[in-house]
């Protein structure tokens, strides 16, 4: 670390865990941690640090806060000021009056130990720590340089209903089940000064789950997202908790450049330092070691509902592409990513016979089974098909084998959510059916698969709702086939999607529309036909190579 520690916390000095901080949600940092978040943030003592504030919303047993006074008194050394200038330099909070005094007198303690007077600091230490609640504390925007610290791992849930009003009412971005370190990143934020910084350890799950989403729109619109440093197998806490921690780095200025970084195992207080020294130097090249992985990109990823998740390298190439491609759904191109029909009553409205209504009420549905292959291969199945080509629901009058069908299984289909809902339209499936659709080339994709897998539907069959389609004015289906089919493709797909027990991936059409597609233009002729060929014959590694030739790149790292 840039700074060496004045006062070490092992051990011995930090308190066991009760019930009261358990409930609370209290997860106690390693000081190696801590002091490689405060270089991060270029919270050093060569910085006259009396001259800036520094908050920490919750200082527990005071991890933060001891190597935050030791910075602050070799600063104060070095500047030649008396600790007494640094009054104002540090806010601290905390719900439990037993952590505020714990955090009061290690503050005392470590000044004393450092040779200041102990009637002088503690009045400072009484200044900097004061009990009660960071998320409920009032308006204090744009005063602080810098906010640290590792928010309380809790559900919102599980706080007290008249907390939990309060929190929602304080904090736009804290919506469904979030967890309340949602909160604390946004006051956070709007405590800010321009230029100022946030240097959190905390669960990462907001970066891509719904609950995290208005934070997320927060960071994009208005601040930068500097760093992700993933600590998840890392031994960062003095008590073993499943927390999927990281390492986060936020400034209130324009978004620049971005450094994603994963650490494994090993890493720890030499690692930490290394990286440090990488970060600190600004090399643009990405840095590999048995420790960690990073990587430096141009920006950090512009979406709102969701950031990716892969190795460091991997999310710069991948931030390269977001960058430099268009989105695979472009009304430029007429391309278009949906879902099949979902019926409410497959065993109903799906058939293998071909007999039991008149025979322009049934549709030649593609299943999930028809694609295994790689190739089409129609099963027979088919929708008994209650909607008109106008895209109106058909007046049973008119077909009476139809209305018999119906009428027969008529308990099932009127107990269904969108039967009771619409009682006069009892017999209509979910999804209306879109006629147009069924004549047109387009991609088919199983919606649980290891790998991407598109298979062409030449036209003929309309997609049963456990299928993803793709359908476009401008492409050949077979190039943009090969395309899909590449592992360039699938990483951004992977990238974004939930994965299964097994290692299943979801291919939900908001995964598809991640991915990043030249324009079909700028294609040659000579690579359109290797990645149709590829196409056909199912090579993943030929599609690969032919669009790492398209795309521009090299390779794709693991």
């Amino acid at each position: 670390m840039a700074t060496p520690a004045l006062f070490d916390f092992d051990r011995q000095t930090m308190p066991d865990l009760p019930a009261e901080a358990v409930e609370h949600g209290e997860v106690f940092t390693r000081r190696w941690v801590v002091d490689l978040i405060l270089d991060l943030l270029g919270y050093t003592p060569d910085k006259d640090l009396a001259a800036l504030r520094i908050v920490e919303p919750a200082c527990g047993a005071g991890a933060f806060l001891g190597a935050i006074a030791a910075r602050l008194a070799q600063s104060c050394r070095n500047h030649g000021r008396p600790i007494s200038d640094a009054a104002d330099a540090v806010r601290a909070f905390d719900l439990l009056e037993r952590n505020v005094a714990h955090s009061r007198e290690l503050v005392e303690d470590l000044f004393h130990r450092d040779g200041w007077e102990r009637d002088g600091v503690r009045d400072i230490a009484a200044a900097w720590v004061t009990q009660g609640d960071y998320l409920l504390q009032g308006d204090f925007r744009r005063e602080a340089d810098y906010v640290v610290g590792n928010p309380p791992y809790i559900r919102l849930e599980d706080v007290p209903d008249e907390r939990m009003s309060a929190y929602r009412a304080a904090c736009s971005t804290m919506g469904g089940r979030a967890d309340i370190y949602i909160g604390f990143y946004e006051v956070a934020l709007s405590s800010l000064k321009p230029g100022g910084r946030l240097g959190f350890i905390c669960a990462d799950r907001w970066m891509r789950n719904q609950y995290g989403r208005k934070l997320r729109q927060l960071v994009t619109r208005r601040f930068s997202m500097d760093l992700s440093l993933v600590m998840h197998e890392v031994d960062a806490f003095h008590d073993q908790v499943s927390a999927y921690p990281a390492i986060t780095v936020v400034s209130n200025d324009k978004q620049g450049s971005a450094v994603a970084a994963d650490a494994g195992r090993t890493f720890g207080e030499t690692q930490a330092r290394e990286f440090l020294a990488w970060y600190q130097a600004e090399d643009t090249r990405p840095c590999t070691t048995d420790a960690y992985q990073a990587a430096r990109m141009p920006h950090w990823f512009p979406d709102e509902d969701s950031w990716p998740a892969a190795s460091p390298a991997r999310l710069a190439v991948l931030e390269d592409l977001s960058e430099r491609f268009r989105l695979l759904e472009d009304e430029t191109t007429g391309t278009r990513v949906g879902i099949g029909v979902a019926t409410g009553a497959d065993k109903v409205f799906i058939t293998d016979d071909a007999a039991p209504v008149e025979k322009d009420r049934l549709l030649p549905m593609a299943m999930v089974r028809d694609t295994t292959s790689g190739i089409l291969r129609w099963s027979g199945s088919y929708l008994v098909n209650p909607w008109s080509p106008q895209g109106e629901l058909v007046d049973l009058a008119d077909y009476p084998q139809l209305s018999s069908y119906f009428h027969r299984h008529g308990a099932a289909l009127r107990k269904r959510y969108v039967a009771v809902k619409q009682p006069d339209r009892w017999y209509k499936t979910i999804d209306k059916v879109d006629h147009r659709l069924t004549d047109r080339p387009k991609l088919l994709f199983p919606d649980l698969k290891l790998t991407i897998h598109p298979v062409l539907d030449e036209g003929g069959l309309y997609p049963h709702h456990n299928l993803y389609f793709i359908v476009s004015d401008s492409w050949d289906m077979r190039v943009l086939g090969g395309l899909l089919l590449s592992e360039v493709a699938g990483a951004f797909v992977e990238a974004y999607a939930v994965r299964m027990r097994g290692g299943t991936l979801r291919f939900q059409a908001q995964y598809l529309r991640k991915i990043r597609v030249p324009a079909p233009e700028d294609i040659s002729e000579g690579e359109r036909t290797a990645l149709a060929d590829a196409f056909d014959k199912r090579d993943v590694k030929a599609a690969t190579a032919a669009a790492l030739r398209v795309y521009g790149i090299t390779e794709l790292p693991d």
